[in-house]
């Protein structure tokens, strides 16, 4: 990985900084590798366990949410009003990008990601006590909600943290696979919410309504103890030192803002970094919530096959996004993007047509496909290509942003696909031609961004604001 400027000689560099230098050698060779792995094994783990936490809402809001706050005469009402709920994190997801990126690009990344995590496992972990709508009414929607919007600010700056320390610690040329761990992490996640979800749908209704639900929201407190113990042992990357140090020495700098600096001078990047992060997750979203949705209210599918067919499409994906981070290494950033890309345009619509059969065989076929085929290659190469579009003085803030602000359009989609399905009496192709249409979006944004797979960080501080910065 290329360092930010040279210390100077009364500043000799220590061991982690002398490992971000292409490749070391020695000691600080050793040092640089040793760095390496443990920011991504940290990375991995902190994002397993966020991830965890948030899926496990996704799944419960499709599975018992709505029977349980917002009790009612139709189930797929109590649904909606459920998903709606998941949706209010989305809204907070960028207001907790900008907190928590200018806390990550002005006092370091390991302070941001600690609190991330603990955000996160706190909120997930009182979710698992709350009392029912049938205790206390409509107070428990609320509780819920609070919880949920606590969520949506731990997340809104976890993922953006987490992608830069293991994108900012990777070795030179080696920014795609590393950066696929915090993808890794989210795919751990999935599948851990997806199995314990996939164990409490075999309880009778009785013990799943009545306990069997709060399980997985109270697991959380052992996995966030976990990560906080990997995380408290992190270390600031070299790029985020060699930017404080220059900071430090220019008080005209230490002045900006970085929400400023990104929105003047990075707004090209943050655009077409955001239509990519579009197309991607409402690829995504069609495995995590729509299709178990789908399934649950129109066809004969037992839950239990999809969500475990969810978990193996996860369990394919971690050797998928390794894969995916390998080959933009080799190939570019954009070349991985555009495959998954037009696969999930591909495929969009014989996913539902595979549900419509009722085939279990089929149903998992198109679950491990579509997630392994479309969503792996955008998801796994977003973190070093999105790292590379900014630089390292606003890098947390641009990523973060570019993540989290299209989260207000993505979080409306699992309660407003659930609307159409109810207003077209349970037609699929609505929902997916609409999905379709995001992904090609984020197609055409891959296609105008600029290749950054063979360019150095520091490098790419100076060409990506030289060619997104305002002419004239």
């Amino acid at each position: 990985m290329v360092s930010g400027p040279a210390s100077s000689p009364a500043q000799p560099p220590g061991p982690e900084e002398a490992g971000a230098r292409d490749e070391p050698s020695g000691a600080d060779g050793y040092a640089s590798r040793r760095l390496a792995r443990r920011a991504a094994f940290a990375s991995l783990v902190g994002t397993a366990v966020e991830w965890y936490d948030y899926f496990i809402f996704g799944t419960a809001s499709t599975l018992v949410f709505g029977r349980l706050f917002f009790p009612g005469d139709d189930p797929l009402i109590g649904t909606l009003s459920a998903f709606a709920v998941f949706g209010v994190g989305f809204f907070a997801r960028p207001i907790g990008g900008i907190v928590f990126g200018h806390l990550g690009d002005r006092i370091g990344r390991k302070a941001a990601l600690v609190t991330t995590l603990l955000m996160m496992g706190t909120a997930t972990f009182l979710i698992g006590l709350l009392p029912t709508a049938a205790a206390i009414g409509v107070w428990a929607p609320v509780l819920l909600v609070v919880c949920r919007l606590v969520q949506g600010l731990g997340v809104g700056g976890e993922w953006g943290g987490a992608s830069l320390v293991a994108v900012e610690f990777a070795p030179e040329g080696k920014r795609g696979l590393y950066g696929t761990f915090p993808q890794i992490g989210n795919a751990v996640g999935l599948v851990l919410s997806t199995g314990i979800f996939a164990w409490v749908s075999t309880l009778d209704q009785q013990q799943l309504f009545s306990w069997g639900w709060r399980v997985p929201f109270l697991l959380s407190g052992v996995l966030i103890a976990l990560g906080m113990v990997i995380r408290l042992k992190l270390t600031e990357t070299p790029s985020f030192r060699a930017a404080q140090r220059s900071v430090e020495q220019d008080s005209a700098e230490a002045d900006k803002l970085p929400l400023r600096q990104v929105l003047r001078r990075f707004r090209k990047p943050l655009l077409l970094a955001m239509g990519m992060r579009l197309g991607e997750v409402f690829a995504g979203y069609l495995i995590l919530t729509i299709g178990l949705a789908y399934a649950k209210s129109y066809t004969d599918l037992p839950e239990t096959d999809v969500l475990l067919a969810g978990t193996l499409a996860a369990v394919l994906a971690l050797f998928g996004y390794g894969a995916s981070g390998i080959a933009s290494d080799r190939y570019g950033r954009r070349a991985l993007f555009a495959v998954g890309a037009v696969a999930g345009a591909v495929l969009v619509f014989p996913f539902f047509w595979a549900l419509d059969t009722n085939s279990v065989v089929l149903m998992y076929v198109v679950y491990v496909g579509f997630y392994v085929l479309s969503v792996g290659p955008m998801y796994g190469v977003e973190p070093a290509f999105f790292a590379e579009l900014f630089g390292t003085k606003v890098r947390y803030t641009g990523i973060s942003l570019a993540a989290q602000l299209p989260g207000i359009l993505i979080g409306l989609w699992p309660a407003a696909s659930t609307a159409l399905l109810i207003a077209t009496g349970g037609d699929p192709w609505p929902v997916a031609a609409i999905t379709g249409g995001f992904i090609l979006i984020g197609l055409v944004c891959a296609w105008l961004a600029p290749e950054t797979s063979k360019t150095g960080l520091d490098d790419a501080d100076t060409t990506v604001e030289s060619a997104a910065a305002p002419r004239g």
